[in-house]
């Protein structure tokens, strides 16, 4: 495949991707650059991270501080205060950052519950910012209150494959993830969803996800590279797979699939990727800065250096109404 070619990819030729020996990689790296470079230019969108609600959820998701079976030592709280709400939401604004994601954990909301939610959302929209919202299952009604308050996006991941879901979860199934984010496209959404690496899944499961994501076509694919909490189902997961020329493979693959979406390296960056910013840069346009709900990250001012070391721009993308 020659740099800036796009077709379809069987699941066999997915793989190969995958497969391929560690001193190909830079070629493929050029083939996605590319095709981030067509559709993204040399920008890179960094998102702010709010937990608007933390910890207590009824679902045992295994790599998650905040499920039920956790015994993570994490904050824990109903509803963030509106002081540290509207903080984030003035700092994505201040300087003009992409937007200013927001997540509650848990899966099942009241409608008192969404339509505060609601009105808290329309109040930082006044100010032109761009949300996305991680909120679990919704009804349609709910939904549908959300979209009346201006929000913009929300965030649903398929987090693994089909296949491999019932090890990582067995309080909802991968199916109702499917028709929830059907739901949310139908009521008008912007959708951001992606999955996580390291969890024990195989190469397979990697390329079964990112398929079923092309079906999907979210705006926005965030790639999470697990983070062992302790406390956690999987604090002791073996990471060593991880290495930097396997991630990147797996970030390429997800250009290469959907070229238009916004590739975003979201949990792991810092870690997976320490020293390699200029490579990652070539194939991600969109980064989180300051954290990841529970887990610390790089802070905006260090997220800004390493953007423009490697060559990059952040860029605006929230304005004023």
């Amino acid at each position: 495949m020659k740099a800036g070619d796009e077709k379809k990819f069987s699941r066999a030729e997915c793989l190969q991707i995958l497969n391929l020996p560690d001193d190909a990689l830079e070629n493929l790296m050029e083939t996605a650059y590319s095709l981030r470079t067509k559709y993204k230019g040399n920008r890179v969108s960094i998102q702010i991270l709010t937990n608007v609600r933390s910890g207590n959820c009824t679902q045992n998701c295994a790599y998650c501080a905040q499920s039920r079976d956790s015994k993570a030592p994490i904050e824990k709280y109903r509803s963030v205060s509106d002081e540290k709400l509207d903080s984030n939401n003035n700092l994505v604004n201040e300087f003009h950052l992409s937007r200013h994601c927001i997540g509650l954990s848990g899966m099942g909301f009241t409608d008192k519950e969404i339509e505060n939610l609601a009105e808290r959302i329309a109040r930082m929209k006044k100010s032109g910012t761009h949300i996305c919202c991680s909120i679990g299952f919704l009804t349609e009604h709910q939904a549908r209150v959300l979209k009346a308050a201006g929000l913009d996006r929300i965030n649903h991941n398929l987090n693994t494959s089909r296949r491999f879901y019932p090890e990582i979860c067995s309080t909802h199934t991968y199916e109702r993830r499917i028709q929830n984010i059907q739901m949310l496209q139908r009521v008008g959404f912007e959708i951001c969803c992606g999955g996580i690496i390291g969890m024990g899944e195989s190469k397979e499961d990697v390329v079964d996800m990112l398929l079923d994501l092309v079906a999907i076509n979210p705006e926005s694919v965030p790639i999470n590279f697990l983070l062992p909490v302790k406390g956690t189902r999987l604090a002791e997961r073996d990471v060593s797979n991880l290495t930097f020329e396997y991630c990147m493979k797996i970030l390429c693959l997800a250009r290469l699939l959907l070229p238009k979406s916004d590739i975003r390296c979201a949990a792991g960056r810092e870690v997976y990727f320490k020293g390699h910013e200029k490579e990652l840069f070539k194939v991600v346009d969109s980064v989180f800065a300051s954290g990841y709900l529970t887990e610390g990250g790089q802070s905006l001012s260090e997220t800004f250096k390493t953007i423009e070391n490697a060559g990059f721009t952040w860029f605006v993308e929230s304005a004023d109404p």
